[in-house]
């Protein structure tokens, strides 16, 4: 398996528009962070989990050329709104692109994207198929994908596990059963928005302690904001085996 990391921010990207703190003054490229995504490249198939505004530049800027499946975590815009750009995986492999996601994902899809599903759709528009789950196992191509429920303040939102490797954005709660779900994980990809307490997003302290709790050898946080820190500074306080990620990681496992 290939991950490789799209995006790493938060719902604003590093930098901030119109801000000059020294993360979005920063000229260290760890420090600039599209929004958050993975591509993931397992037994010869392609994912991508979530599709942010920042789509077109990530696939061009990781060389993607096809795309078997979009998996997504939650209706956000900074999670969803790329969406129109895969159209040029229809184009280039003659087929509508399938879509996963809870009923209440898609459903949001189908209104942002109202013309894609218009009885009479204009040329050239993006074809999807739709693909409902719950929160039980899956399968995708032959490859088997376990939703984890997390809580992102009130929303329900999935993390997903494939083989070993467990990705979880946009959470400050998980509730002990799913939990288990993580747990003989080889790497956690986990949200990490900032230091200071947060209503929706876990903060450094508090991804530590349940990396701790659940004893997964290998860690990487995602889903930053400028007010975490430099990469440099953080990234040197962490556990030795807890790194932040950065856009354009790529671990093989």
């Amino acid at each position: 398996m290939r991950i490789t990391f799209l995006g790493t921010g938060t719902s604003q990207g590093i930098p901030v528009i119109a801000c000059d703190c020294v993360v979005c003054r920063s000229n260290d490229q760890h420090d600039k962070r599209l929004r958050t995504s993975v591509w993931i490249q397992t037994h010869g198939k392609s994912f991508v989990v979530d599709t942010g505004p920042d789509f077109r530049q990530q696939m061009l800027r990781a060389k993607v050329k096809d795309l078997d499946a979009a998996i997504f975590t939650h209706q956000h815009k900074d999670h969803t709104a790329g969406l129109d750009d895969i159209r040029a995986f229809n184009h280039r492999q003659q087929m509508d692109i399938p879509l996963y996601g809870r009923q209440e994902v898609l459903n949001q899809i189908k209104t942002e994207f109202a013309y894609a599903f218009a009885e009479k759709r204009y040329p050239g528009v993006p074809h999807f198929s739709l693909h409902p789950i719950e929160n039980e196992q899956f399968e995708i191509e032959g490859v088997k994908v376990i939703p984890i429920e997390v809580m992102h303040h009130k929303l329900p939102v999935f993390g997903y596990r494939i083989g070993d490797f467990t990705y979880i954005t946009d959470a400050n709660y998980i509730s002990e059963e799913e939990q288990e779900k993580i747990k003989g994980s080889q790497v956690l990809v986990l949200d990490t928005l900032q230091k200071e307490p947060h209503l929706s997003h876990f903060t450094l302290s508090q991804a530590l302690d349940l990396i701790d709790k659940l004893n997964v050898p290998q860690a990487y946080l995602t889903h930053m904001s400028h007010k975490l820190g430099l990469h440099a500074v953080i990234e040197s306080e962490l556990p030795p085996h807890v790194h932040l990620a950065y856009d354009g990681l790529v671990l093989d496992l």
